[in-house]
């Protein structure tokens, strides 16, 4: 199946933007990135990250793609190639090979992004898929996670929660987003919020040598989040909080900076949420007062 498959690969992926040397040789050739090379992997497993029964291989492949170039756009980075290994279960691996590389491409034509090349293996567990994806930092330099001080602003992307409803298939890497928003020089930090609003902003203050106060009344619930709690009886906002693959940006606003934030980036809306702070750890206002808040995420396996 992997000559056969690599030759129809090679063909199908023709008309994406291109490296020097691409899919069919040993190793790729890239052409020297004139900044600095931003390189990032992912991995997926049927039965964590997806179940193949429910949404096929091709919404596999876009999800794929998407993970990685939602890892560039938190840096602030220009995708350039990715490249893809399958580990196909041995029952109907060649359709599902196809499938899989058949969202990978149309993703990567929408986003324009190169296929540099990658690997298939036949096994008999179930369709793992990997990525690995590069990209060119901007000039003055990528996001971090670290970078917050104390008074800076917490903001985040579009709204949280119920990623499970569909979104974690379906959704747009903020890339024009940060594209926008790198050349204003107002972000001191960023990740993007993958394992849930909770633990990323904890990863951030932990990098940032920092803490976060978050004024929950401000965190935009998504629709699914109150379906989810409608189903689940728990309140929306932990949905939000803990769901995790929002694949939102979560941003470190300089204080000094506000009134040049866009309340929206091409159709994007951009909330403040909260203030970075002094003191370790994560925080909540309520009517009480200020309250320490657990972290909650989404732990992937």
């Amino acid at each position: 199946m992997e000559h056969g498959f690599i030759a129809w690969a090679k063909q199908r992926s023709a008309r994406l933007p291109q490296i020097r040397l691409g899919i069919g040789d040993d190793c790729a050739l890239m052409d020297p990135i004139s900044i600095e090379s931003v390189v990032t992997t992912d991995s997926l497993c049927d039965g964590t990250h997806f179940i193949l029964s429910e949404c096929g291989p091709r919404a596999v492949g876009h999800k794929l793609v998407a993970v990685n170039l939602s890892d560039l756009a938190s840096m602030a980075a220009k995708p350039l190639a990715v490249f893809l290994s399958l580990c196909l279960p041995r029952q109907s691996s060649g359709e599902i090979a196809s499938e899989v590389f058949e969202g990978v491409c149309e993703s990567c034509e929408r986003y324009q992004v190169a296929i540099g090349g990658g690997d298939t293996n036949v096994w008999d567990g179930p369709l793992v898929v990997h990525m690995t994806a590069i990209g060119q930092a901007p000039q003055g330099g990528a996001w971090l996670r670290r970078g917050a001080q104390p008074g800076d602003a917490i903001y985040v992307t579009g709204s949280l929660g119920g990623s499970l409803l569909g979104k974690h298939l379906n959704f747009e890497p903020r890339l024009s987003v940060a594209q926008s928003l790198h050349p204003l020089g107002i972000v001191r930090a960023a990740t993007d919020i993958s394992d849930g609003l909770g633990i990323d902003l904890l990863n951030m203050t932990v990098a940032s040598r920092c803490g976060a106060e978050l004024e929950l009344n401000l965190i935009p619930v998504s629709e699914a989040a109150e379906q989810r709690s409608r189903e689940s009886g728990r309140p929306a906002l932990e949905h939000a909080l803990g769901d995790g693959e929002d694949f939102e940006l979560l941003l470190a606003i300089a204080g000094d900076a506000l009134d040049r934030v866009p309340s929206q980036v091409d159709g994007v809306p951009l909330t403040r949420i909260g203030t970075f702070v002094s003191r370790t750890g994560l925080w909540s206002k309520t009517r009480r007062g200020v309250e320490q808040l657990p972290p909650r995420g989404y732990v992937h396996g």
